[in-house]
């Protein structure tokens, strides 16, 4: 399904889809004796979606093993990264004495339920009404219990989600941790823009932001095009070539410091090295040259 500005998903569909595929990669991370996550919501999750792509996906059966970045230890270490990147930055901000966070297009994360929250930190979990409403009733039917006090926001971030969060007992007074993961590129340009913008009036001097460093510039035109087909060759129903805003955008990294915030870069590479893997050596490894992930802090 191409991307409209009102489009509406389940976790089975067009961008929805996308969240339960990283949750089923999470979900075959934490698998077995050498398991590099430990997310143990992520398969009964996908299970209850009920993809059978992502069901096999989880089964173990991979048609992708010849591929350098689509076979199961690549994926596995590639989510492993990812993940721990944003889990690492709540527990600091947790540790530096934070205790409210927001999860912008939560999706099925599952770290209100994971995560070594410190007493009385309340997380919000931002994302359509459907997507909440199902993760809530699922993870609620198989006893899951919240590590953290969690506030469900059921709103697209394309309406006045500022409000909503406010209503749902959001304190902006309060320094916060956010996290965009996985999020800017299904964004159009000035969406992105709006959405730093919405973020940074809601946030306390001394607030964190974690999300994805794209340097899409140096990407080639027929990026999202190979990555698709060669997914689709492993099992994937995905299509990015619609579901992708691809072209010139503001630099996250350069928007936010020009907006109060200071900035760290780690990139794909160093993301890799500082969890004890390669990076594998493909052209569609990354979103460009030199990106990889972002923190920025309010100054």
């Amino acid at each position: 399904m191409t991307r409209t500005d009102d489009d509406t998903w389940d976790l089975a569909s067009s961008v929805g889809a996308t969240a339960t595929a990283v949750a089923a990669s999470r979900a075959t991370a934490s698998q077995g004796p050498d398991a590099l996550l430990d997310d143990p919501w992520a398969e009964p999750l996908v299970r209850a979606v009920g993809v059978e792509a992502f069901i096999r996906m989880v089964d173990g059966e991979s048609r992708g093993e010849d591929d350098p970045l689509l076979n199961r230890r690549a994926m596995n270490e590639q989510m492993a990264v990812r993940t721990r990147y944003f889990d690492d930055f709540f527990v600091a901000a947790g540790e530096s004495g934070i205790r409210q966070a927001v999860i912008l297009a939560s999706g099925l994360d599952t770290r209100a339920y994971r995560l070594p929250w410190p007493a009385g930190t309340a997380v919000f979990e931002i994302d359509q009404p459907e997507v909440i409403a199902f993760k809530t009733r699922t993870l609620a039917d198989l006893g899951a219990e919240p590590t953290a006090q969690r506030h469900t926001v059921s709103i697209d971030l394309r309406e006045d989600w500022p409000t909503a969060l406010r209503e749902a007992g959001f304190d902006a007074g309060l320094p916060t941790a956010w996290s965009a993961e996985g999020l800017l590129v299904y964004l159009p340009p000035d969406a992105q823009d709006r959405l730093f913008d919405d973020v940074t009036a809601l946030s306390a001097p001394g607030s964190r932001i974690a999300t994805e460093h794209m340097n899409m510039g140096d990407l080639p035109d027929d990026w999202a095009e190979k990555l698709t087909q060669r997914s689709q060759r492993v099992g994937s129903t995905i299509d990015l070539t619609k579901l992708f805003y691809l072209g010139d955008r503001n630099s996250a990294a350069d928007y936010l410091s020009e907006h109060g915030w200071r900035t760290e870069i780690l990139s794909t590479a160093a993301a890799y090295a500082a969890q004890g893997f390669d990076l594998p050596d493909d052209e569609l490894a990354g979103f460009g040259g030199d990106s990889g992930y972002l923190t920025a802090t309010l100054t």
